[in-house]
Formats: C-alpha cells, sequence, structure tokens
C-alpha cells in the first residue's frame, strides 16, 4: 500500500471510510517507517521488535523452491510476539500471508501462535475458478485464466477448501477468532495479502469505485474498498462486543507500493517498493486504544514497526526483553523527547538513515542522496555537496550501527528501479 492510497493519507479518489474513522479516534502518524522495503525482512521485524539484520533475515526469498535451497525463514532462536505475550494468557492467531518460512520449522504454529489460517509464501491469487464475482486481469502477465491458486489455504498445517475472496475469507476469520476468544485476552496478526497484486477485484467492490477512469489503478482502489470493510467489519464488531476499550488496534502496511504496477501511488513521496527512498519505507500508520491514547491526534515524530512488539507487550503488562524498538504508549500521551534518534536501513548495497530531519539514501559506491525531509519530503534535492558535515555525521552512524548487524542469511534477488532519473539493480 502507497502512502498515498487512502483517504486519511491523501487519497482524493479511494474511499476508505473506516481506516478515515480509524484515524480519527486514535493516532495517524506522519512519519510511521518499517523496517525493509520488501515484505519477508519488514514482517520479520515488527513480530520480534528487532533489527532483522541482527539475525541474518535481510533479503526477500521465493520462489518456494528456492526456499529451501537457501534455508529461507525467520531463525527458531527469534522469539516473536505471541510467544511472548503466552505469559499473559493471551490467545494468539496468524491470518492472512505468513511468508515468514514454508518448511517444516517456520509454520506459525511453530512459533508461538495457537491458531493459522492462511498462506505460507508471498503472494497469492484473491480467487478461484469458483470465487463468485468478477475475476480481473492482473498486471503481471495474467492473462485472465482462473486457476488454482499457487499456495494453498490452510487451517492450521492442512490445505482447505477456500474460494472466498482473500481479503473477506481472513476478515471473517478474524472475526470468529475473536468472537471465540472475546471473554480472554487475544492477539490477532491479520495480514491480508490486500494490496499486493495480482490485481482481482469483485463487482461489488469495483462498482464502488466506477469512477475512477484508469483501469489498474481503478482495480487496486478496489480491492483497497475490500480492505477498508474488512477494518469496518473488525472495529464494528468489537464496538457490539464491547471490546473497543480493551483493544490496541494498528493498521500499516508492510513497505509502499511498487509505483511500477500503474495501480497505486506513494505520493507524495519518491521512490517505491524494494527501494529506500521515502516512498519503499514510510507507509500509512495508524494506531486506537480509545480511552488509554488520544483520538485524533496526528504524531510526527519518526517511529518504525519494531516498536509495535514493546508497546503491545507494555499494553499486556508483560515485560519486554531488549528490544530494537520502543514502547510508543508514553511518548502518545505526551511524554516529552521522541522516540528514536536515528534509524537505519540495509539491504546489500543499499542503505538509508534518518536523523531528525536528515535523511540520507545511498547505493554502494553509484548513488549518494542527502534530503532535508522537512523542506523536501520528495527527496528531489541531494544537499550532500551542500551539508558534508551532515552527510559524514550520518555515514558514521550507519557504519557503527551496521558493525553491530549480522551479514545476510541468504543472497538476494534483483530488481532493475529507476529513481530520479536513475537506474540501479535493487537487491531485495
Amino acid at each position: 500500500m502507497g502512502y498515498g492510497d487512502i483517504g486519511c493519507y491523501g487519497s482524493k479518489d479511494v474511499p476508505t471510510p473506516h481506516l478515515d474513522a480509524l484515524a480519527r479516534s486514535g493516532v495517524r502518524f506522519t512519519d510511521g517507517y518499517v523496517s525493509c522495503a520488501v515484505c519477508s525482512p519488514s514482517r520479520a521485524a515488527l513480530l520480534t521488535g528487532r533489527y532483522q539484520q541482527r539475525f541474518g533475515h535481510e533479503f526477500n526469498s521465493g520462489p518456494l523452491e528456492r526456499e529451501g535451497e537457501v534455508g529461507f525463514g525467520l531463525p527458531a532462536g527469534e522469539k516473536i510476539l505471541p510467544q511472548l505475550l503466552k505469559s499473559a494468557g493471551y490467545r494468539s492467531t496468524a491470518i492472512g500471508k505468513w511468508h515468514l518460512g514454508a518448511r517444516p520449522g517456520f509454520h506459525p504454529l511453530e512459533r508461538g501462535f495457537d491458531e493459522f489460517f492462511g498462506f505460507l509464501t508471498g503472494g497469492n491469487a484473491f480467487v478461484t475458478p469458483r470465487t463468485a464475482g468478477r475475476r480481473v486481469v492482473a498486471s503481471d502477465g495474467d492473462q485472465g485464466r482462473l486457476v488454482e491458486r499457487a499456495d494453498p489455504i490452510r487451517r492450521g498445517h492442512e490445505p482447505v477448501p477456500e474460494d472466498r475472496y482473500l481479503t473477506d475469507a481472513f476478515a471473517e476469520e478474524a472475526v470468529r477468532f475473536i468472537e471465540r476468544n472475546r471473554t480472554r485476552p487475544f492477539f490477532v496478526y491479520l495480514a491480508p495479502n490486500a494490496i499486493h497484486t495480482p490485481l482481482h477485484a469483485l463487482d461489488k467492490y469495483v462498482d464502488r469505485v466506477a469512477g475512477i477512469k484508469e483501469e489498474k489503478h481503478r482495480l487496486l482502489a478496489a480491492m483497497t474498498v475490500a480492505l477498508d470493510d474488512a477494518v469496518g467489519l473488525l472495529t464494528a464488531k468489537l464496538k457490539e462486543w464491547g471490546l473497543e476499550r480493551d483493544t490496541l488496534f494498528v493498521f500499516l502496511s508492510d513497505n509502499g507500493c511498487p509505483v511500477v504496477t500503474g495501480a497505486g501511488t506513494n505520493a507524495p513521496l519518491n521512490g517505491e517498493k524494494v527501494t529506500y527512498f521515502e516512498g519503499g519505507i514510510r507507509v500509512p500508520f495508524i494506531m486506537r486504544w480509545p480511552g488509554r491514547i488520544p483520538a485524533g491526534k496526528v504524531y510526527r515524530e519518526p517511529v518504525v514497526s519494531r516498536d509495535l512488539a514493546p508497546t503491545f507487550l507494555a499494553a499486556a503488562g508483560v515485560p519486554a526483553p531488549q528490544f530494537d524498538g520502543v514502547d510508543l504508549l508514553p511518548y502518545l500521551r505526551g511524554a516529552k523527547g521522541r522516540p528514536h534518534d536515528a534509524l537505519f536501513w540495509r539491504a546489500g548495497k543499499a542503505r538509508a538513515v534518518r536523523k531528525g530531519k536528515w535523511k540520507l539514501v545511498e547505493f554502494g559506491d553509484e548513488f549518494t542522496g542527502l534530503y532535508d525531509l522537512n523542506a523536501d519530503a520528495a527527496e528531489k534535492q541531494d544537499l550532500s555537496r551542500e551539508r558534508p558535515e551532515v552527510l559524514r555525521e550520518l555515514r558514521e552512524a550507519w557504519a557503527d550501527w551496521s558493525r553491530q548487524m549480522s551479514p545476510p542469511a541468504w543472497p538476494p534477488r534483483y530488481r532493475k528501479l529507476t529513481v530520479n532519473g536513475r537506474e540501479l539493480n535493487w537487491e531485495l
């Protein structure tokens, strides 16, 4: 999901009333980041609260056969949120896209989750030949053939028949889990593959954005409407069951959108998924907890998805291990200072650091860009020559951080992308 793909982050043509309401009733982060510009490492950091480079999870993997060859998967020695919440009696479910390892030992049920409904790999079709509704041609070479899903939907370990539109199915499963567990502490990790490609939508969603003329954008908007409906279903059920004030609800994307699809937008940011420009790592990021954090607050200090694990544990009253993320609750309630002095990113030759208003993006020796994000969020004006002292400071800070990290546990794949007129072979 791109930064500009929903209403409360600036979209003028995609109706997202439930997400907009979530932002009005909670905190909307203007500078909310993820730990990586692609799916799997981003998820690894979110669930561990740590820089994924500490344990070698620097790159994505795929296709599935390659995962076994390179030993892909979140290391078993890394404790993740459901394991840490067990001491407080929490029952946990993972629903949707996993993408943290498909081999034995990496399954969600082997990582502390009590239930799982979803698929194990990085992407999947939203429909099958038996799905009721409209099937749309995707932007990735699919010629509109109705085919079975490449990765079966599983309930627990077992593949199950599933022909619902996936975004709908995942929301319905989340509601059922909450209903079964509403009298006890629960943790729902709901990770829809929406709005990832392929672009698949149903008539009932396409009809609600019929005024959008450009086809790919219309299809992505329809998928976003389905995702917004899923958020609305969850918030309505929490209210119906009297759980609103007992539930910390967070919405975010795992990375920015790939503008190469011609469907979404990271506007007004620069760059896209895979890159460490703002459009790759700054995402829609909303948090709501009625009565516990302010409603209608816009928070402008940089935060990152690694902060969610310590924040959730603090909310649950669970002692936290040492994290790279921080508990955000005091800051949202008015504590002085900022959560982070600096944030760092690394994926092979790609590296970035944000410190205050300054952002450095480098790609080996091939590219350097230094930006004042307060004045230039679109990263158009490189100030590395004008401010050599800032460039030196950020490079030294990044090098000190990088020396504390581990080398990648498996090799990257590559994607050529052009940003600011420069084509680079980014590692992912």
